[in-house]
This record gives structure tokens, C-alpha cells and sequence, in this order.
């Protein structure tokens, strides 16, 4: 059990942090507020390829290396590929948002960030917390594997009986972590129902 919850919290924190870090880089990844195009627009999609061009695995390898065993590199590695996804569907949302209020709160004399705040966020809300829910779905699954490279949770435990041919073992960790993705499943479901 606490294994699943080292999971659990290793996806929980690792979304958070995603969210973090992906609205500042959404919103220099959106061509119609970025404040200067030619520099800021370049690099939030630059951020953004790197994050998404890159397994977690792979991210999970450099932070184990960088840091050693346990969560803290799983935590890492789950934010850093998260905030690709978020950070592009955010910007796109950004982008596609009515230009309407946005000018009419630029007319008030507002600066960047009350635009941002009053003018964008409102109508890109319930898209981005609808992602936010998914980036969690996803990571559950995603916390689950990186275990097998040293990110801590489930993952290590099911390598570490695997590796010793515990086949009974293994199939109760791989039961553990199917009940582990249907309950958030259904969960994130309820949640996304409620809020959007």
C-alpha cells in the first residue's frame, strides 16, 4: 500500500509542479500576448518541443543520475514532460480565446498581467483544468513505470521482485496498480464532470 501512495503522491506533485511552470511558458508560447514576439514566442515553443520531444524515462534517467534513487527524480521527470502538454494546450487555448474582453480591458488602461488575469484566464479555465485533470490521469499510469529506473514508488518494488522471480508478488503489484488507475480514472472522471 504505501508504495501505491509513493506513486499516488509522486504523480500528484509531479502535476502540480507541471501546472506550475507551464502557465508562465503558455503564456509566452501564445503569439497574441506574448510581450515580445520575436524573443519570447521562440522560446515558449522552443520549451515546449524539448519537453515533449523527450520520454519521461529519459528524464527520469538524467534526474536519477543528477540526484540519486527515490521520488524526488520521479517527481522531476513527471513535471518535466507534463509541462509540455499543458503548456501547448494552454497557449493554444490562449490563442483561440475571444478578442473581445481582451481589448476591452486593454481600453480600461489595464497592464499585461490584469489583461491576462481578467481578460484570458476566465475564458480558458475550464480547458485548462480539464487538462490538468487528464496530465494527472496520464501521470498515475506514467509513476507506475519510472519506478523500474529508480523514480521511486511501485515501479522499484515491482523491478526489485522481478528481478528476484517473485511471480506472486509481481502479480499482486500489478493488481494494485490496475485498481490504482481505475479508481483515478473514475475520479478524474467525476471531477471533470463537476468542474467543466
Amino acid at each position: 500500500v504505501l508504495p501505491l501512495l509513493e506513486t499516488l503522491l509522486i504523480a500528484l506533485w509531479g502535476t502540480i509542479l507541471a501546472v506550475g511552470v507551464s502557465v508562465p511558458i503558455a503564456y509566452l508560447a501564445a503569439r497574441n500576448i506574448t510581450p515580445m514576439p520575436w524573443i519570447t514566442y521562440p522560446l515558449g515553443r522552443g520549451l515546449i518541443v524539448l519537453s515533449r520531444s523527450t520520454h519521461e524515462i529519459i528524464f527520469a534517467l538524467i534526474y536519477v543520475s543528477a540526484l540519486g534513487l527515490g521520488p524526488l527524480p520521479g517527481i522531476l521527470a513527471l513535471a518535466t514532460r507534463s509541462l509540455g502538454f499543458l503548456a501547448k494546450t494552454t497557449a493554444e487555448a490562449i490563442e483561440n480565446a475571444d478578442p473581445g474582453p481582451i481589448e476591452a480591458i486593454e481600453a480600461t488602461g489595464a497592464n499585461r498581467l490584469m489583461v491576462f488575469c481578467f481578460g484570458v484566464i476566465p475564458q480558458i479555465f475550464p480547458i485548462f483544468v480539464g487538462n490538468v485533470i487528464f496530465q494527472m490521469d496520464i501521470n498515475i499510469r506514467r509513476a507506475s513505470i519510472l519506478g523500474l529506473v529508480g523514480g521511486g514508488g511501485i515501479g522499484l518494488m515491482f523491478a526489485e521482485v522481478m528481478q528476484n522471480l517473485y511471480y506472486g508478488r509481481a502479480g499482486m503489484i500489478v493488481v494494485g496498480i490496475t485498481a490504482m488507475v481505475v479508481v483515478g480514472e473514475f475520479i478524474s472522471n467525476r471531477v471533470r464532470q463537476r468542474l467543466i
